[in-house]
């Protein structure tokens, strides 16, 4: 066999695995849109939980009650009063005392919550509500359970097979032996770095 042949033979396949690339590339890449729009979304939401809460609204409320909310002076009538003021769309559940009873603690729908101090009548109510959007992409990108679990681990293997096929997409000067080369260096020394020195 002649080097021409050999030359011939390593072309054709390369230009199989290019070709295949490319339909691999394009196909499943559609496919997940909709994942990595999901992941992407939540991640950046997730990346700065020092800056805000990304799946929860918190607002506080805070108001003087004269009612006496004492331990022998509690009544449900008292508590839905109360809510009334606070103009509150929360459904109310239940309620105890807790610090050795100098605190009630009122609990609504959802994770809002009522606290009030009997002795001086300070009422602080804060509202919870789930933030919309990113509530729902936060919740899959903690894996809710087993069936999204292994459709995470398909779209991670996907992300494997997307970074593969794209050596492969472009030859030349702008490809993984060129320019591509560089981009590719950049990102495998870029999290070293910040391995070494972070």
């Amino acid at each position: 066999m002649n080097l021409r042949k050999v030359f011939y033979l390593i072309y054709s396949d390369m230009k199989q695995i290019r070709k295949w690339s490319r339909i691999l590339h394009r196909d499943i890449g559609f496919f997940f849109v909709g994942a990595t729009i999901i992941y992407g979304i939540s991640g950046i939401a997730l990346n700065h939980l020092k800056d805000w809460n990304p799946n929860f609204i918190v607002t506080l409320k805070k108001v003087k009650t004269e009612e006496d909310f004492s331990r022998q002076k509690i009544s449900k009538d008292k508590i839905l009063n109360l809510l009334e003021k606070l103009d509150t769309q929360d459904v109310y559940k239940s309620y105890n005392y807790v610090e050795g009873g100098s605190v009630l603690r009122i609990y609504l729908s959802g994770r809002s919550s009522v606290t009030v101090i009997p002795l001086t009548g300070d009422v602080t109510a804060e509202f919870v509500k789930k933030r919309p959007l990113f509530f729902e992409v936060n919740y899959l990108h903690y894996n809710p359970n087993s069936w999204w679990t292994w459709f995470s681990d398909i779209f991670a293997g996907a992300l494997i097979l997307f970074a593969v096929t794209s050596l492969f997409m472009v030859r030349g000067k702008k490809g993984a032996l060129g320019r591509g080369g560089i981009y590719i260096a950049l990102g495998i020394i870029i999290p070293i770095l910040f391995l070494v020195f972070f």
